[in-house]
């Protein structure tokens, strides 16, 4: 890849990683059209780039991110009188509660950890098939059109219990099938808990900071051990620092127009967005285009 087009792929996955309209489809089509070849080292690009967008997230909520609930864990007058085992119980939830924000970002992380494990051969095949990601975009493109209606109830309280967290995990679960967008599927997820539009989408931000990190390091270590795989990474380093960088700023821009956006006017733009970009990738299809996935 050139500058130009290591620059405009940076761009795609910024804009496209956290909004609902799956980065796969999205550089099916700009591979394309910048003519790049699908090299073991592109496809490895096209994740590691996102850690800058993982970056943007943390930047952006910052305080979320750093800051810890205030209480002592091995505090002596809550256990006193206590036998061992409730003095354990006890510091045991006062550390679940002082680092709440990281343990429930665990629980909703568990299930893709855990099914992406069992899965991964059959999550490959169906990373070869971009007649899949086309039918997905498209599929989930109706549902858009459709969620702020189905889910519009939004309870008064909105704290993301273990019990939400882990039910989010296993929607964040349905986009290991590639076109479905992992923003898409932990929105959603979350609007089923009677989260609000802009609590579900912010939470499938911090939830996107394990995954994406899991993704990136698996693809590094992945490339990494391939033949002269540390000299493809040497050789390639600028590449991916700029990457990187391009993603960071691009994907921090996006996700404060798409918290505002999506906070006033809901999903349905997104939704044939979605059918949109998935009819063309059908017609480039249908015209001879050898379209290759990540």
């Amino acid at each position: 890849m050139d500058i130009l087009q290591t620059i405009i792929i940076a761009i795609v996955e910024g804009l496209t990683e956290f909004l609902p309209v799956s980065s796969t489809g999205h550089m099916i089509i700009a591979q394309e059209l910048l003519g790049v070849e699908s090299t073991p080292f592109v496809k490895a690009f096209t994740v590691i780039i996102q850690f800058g967008a993982i970056l943007s997230v943390v930047v952006l909520y910052w305080k979320r991110f750093f800051k810890l609930n205030p209480i002592k864990i091995l505090d002596k007058k809550e256990v006193e009188g206590k036998n061992t085992a409730a003095k354990l119980s006890t510091y045991g939830r006062r550390f679940l509660y002082k680092y709440d924000f990281y343990w429930k970002l665990l629980v909703a992380f568990i299930p893709a950890a855990f099914f992406g494990l069992i899965f991964s051969d059959k999550i490959d095949e169906m990373l070869e098939s971009v007649t899949v990601v086309a039918v997905m975009l498209v599929l989930g493109g109706i549902v858009m059109l459709f969620v702020d209606k189905w889910f519009n109830k939004v309870d008064p309280d909105q704290n993301i219990s273990e019990k939400k967290a882990f039910r989010i995990g296993l929607f964040q679960c349905i986009a290991m099938i590639p076109g479905v967008s992992r923003s898409m599927a932990t929105i959603v997820g979350g609007m089923t808990q009677r989260l609000s539009r802009k609590t579900a989408a912010e939470f499938s931000f911090f939830l996107a900071v394990p995954t994406m990190f899991a993704a990136t390091a698996y693809k590094l270590l992945k490339l990494f051990l391939e033949p002269n795989g540390s000299q493809i990474l040497l050789d390639n380093m600028w590449t991916l620092i700029i990457g990187n960088i391009v993603a960071f700023i691009v994907a921090l821009l996006a996700i404060k127009f798409f918290i505002s956006f999506v906070t006033k006017y809901g999903f349905k733009a997104f939704g044939y967005y979605r059918i949109i970009v998935g009819g063309i990738i059908i017609i480039m299809m249908l015209m001879g285009y050898n379209l290759e996935i990540n």
